[in-house]
This record gives structure tokens, sequence and C-alpha cells, in this order.
């Protein structure tokens, strides 16, 4: 072997080794301190990375977990209370518990109650239909039926019930991660508390026309008629923009707001059907309510036949 060929190795060698010693050295001077509880805690997660927690994937949020001093604003819904209780226990800190949550849908206008209008032949995108009209109904609130929202879900926990053409929650699967809600252009998807064996009551409508085109528009809209309202002696619903809303933290599942809307906008969700005593009981209601009102109307159209008649005698 040549003396070049060895002064070559030996030249190069010597600027590796060089190289390689500084670089360490760098390194160990410019290196990051990390809490190794975060890969604990990442370890403990779902790695959903769904941003259902507000932070772009699970190792942000076992950064933040690490960092506060409390988990009272930080949660996985994926995982539930009880990952959190199990991050609690990692860092030694406190878990709040919280309220079970399911995404809901709030339109029933489905193609038997909101009739269409127009033919949309074009991108099968919510978003896009969004920004170029209205929809294909009158009601430029409810739900577009293009399903961005089942394409959103990562956990298959949606699907679109062609019969209705709106998009259906799979309770079970449902983990209040929010991608359907951040998805839909029209806002008509809202978390709310699961609430007592799984059951609520919410107004399943977002129009907020006044009441005679909100009625035309769809068969099962609100209609703003404050009914419900002047019912619930919980404070829990409030009428606003012609547009009521029941807020679930007030609510106490009586059940007395569904029966008196006159649209049937209200919904209730996993209730045992109601007893036949009660069914009677509302029917007199509503029959009483018809009479009185038929009572009402004899009896002015009476006085207006004895005003007549006093006018013809003079």
């Amino acid at each position: 072997m040549s003396d070049i060929v060895i002064y070559t190795i030996i030249t190069v060698s010597s600027i590796g080794v060089v190289a390689a010693v500084i670089l360490y050295a760098a390194a160990q001077k410019f290196k990051v301190f990390e809490d190794p509880r975060i890969d604990e805690v990442e370890e403990a997660l779902p790695s959903a990375n769904c941003g259902g927690c507000g932070y772009p994937g699970c190792r942000n949020f076992a950064e933040e977990c690490v960092k506060a001093e409390n988990l009272d604003q930080l949660f996985c819904p994926v995982g539930g209370n009880d990952l959190m209780k199990q991050v609690a226990t990692i860092l030694g800190k406190n878990a709040v518990e919280k309220a079970p949550q399911v995404a809901v849908i709030r339109c029933s206008g489905s193609f038997e109650h909101r009739p269409r209008v127009n033919n949309y032949d074009g991108a099968h995108n919510c978003t896009i239909n969004a920004q170029l009209y209205s929809g294909d109904t009158g009601c430029e609130n409810g739900c577009l039926g293009l399903g961005e929202c089942v394409d959103a879900c990562t956990f298959d926990a949606m699907y679109m019930d062609e019969k209705t053409g709106l998009p259906v929650v799979i309770e079970d699967k449902c983990t209040s991660c929010g991608d359907c809600v951040r998805a839909c252009p029209k806002d008509i998807i809202e978390l709310r508390n699961k609430g007592k064996k799984d059951r609520r009551i919410f107004v399943s409508c977002i129009n907020v026309d006044k009441g005679g085109v909100a009625k035309k528009n769809c068969e099962v809209a609100c209609i703003g008629c404050t009914k419900c309202e002047k019912e619930c002696k919980f404070d829990a619903i409030k009428i606003e923009n012609f547009l009521a809303y029941i807020d679930f933290n007030k609510c106490v599942l009586c059940r007395k707001c569904a029966p008196v809307c006159p649209t049937n906008a209200i919904l209730e969700v996993n209730f045992p059907p109601k007893k036949v005593k009660e069914l009677q009981v509302e029917e007199k209601a509503a029959v009483a309510e018809n009479t009185e009102s038929e009572n009402t109307s004899l009896v002015d159209l009476a006085k207006k036949n004895n005003d007549s008649e006093k006018e013809e005698n003079k």
C-alpha cells in the first residue's frame, strides 16, 4: 500500500474523530432535558391523535399534562375519566371527573319532513356545498346530507341513513372527540352530556327563521312559540332568535317540554315508552285545550251575531 493511501486514511479518520467529538460536545452542551414522565403518559394515551383534547396529538397532550400544575382543564375524551385517573396516578396529581358526552345531530329535517326544492349536482362535500349555496331545501340552516361528518369520524361512530338523508351517531362507539363537530359547516352537531342512564332531551333544530317560514320549509322545525320555555320549571330552556335551546346542565329530564311542542322538534333519547296513564292524561289535556279554544270561538261568534241583531233592530 502506497504512502498516499495511508496518509489519506489517517487524515479522513482523524477528521471523522474530531467531528464526532465536536458534535458530542455540542449535543451535551445544548441538550434539552425531557421529563421521562412524558413517555409514560404518552404510552397510557390511546394514540388516536384526534385533537379532541385541544392539542394536535397525544404527544403534545402528554407534554401539557406534565407541565400543568393540575389536570382540571385537561381531558382526553377518547380515554375518558378512567384514563385521566391513570394519568393522574403517573404524575401524582388529581384528576377532575367530567360527565361523559356524546355527539348529537340537531336536525330532524329528513326527506319526509323537509321537501327538496332543487337538485344539487356537484362535489360530494358539505364544506364546498355550503360555500356555493344554501342547500337543496328551503331551510338554509339544516343538514346538507353529504356526510362530511361521517368521513371525519375516525372511530366509525357515524353513518348516513339512506331513508332520512341524515347522519346517525352510534353512541357506543362515539368518543366525543369533536371531529364531526369541527367538520360540519352548518354547526348542527353538538357535544352534549350523555345524561343519567344515557337519557337526554334536546331541540333537534337550529333554524333561526321566524315560525311561519321555518314551518313552511321543515315540518319539524322549531318555530320559537315559547311553549316549552313556559312549561319548564327549572329555567333550562331559553328562546333566542326564534329558536329554543335546552341547557343540559339545568335539565332534570322531567319530559314535560316535549309533549307541548307543536312541531315535535324536541327529541327524547333512550327513554322508556310512556305509561298508558300518562298518555291518557296528555290526550285529555290536549282535548280540553281544543275544546276550550272551540268554546271561545263559539262565544265570539255568538257575540258577533247578537251585535248584528241589535244593529238590525235599531
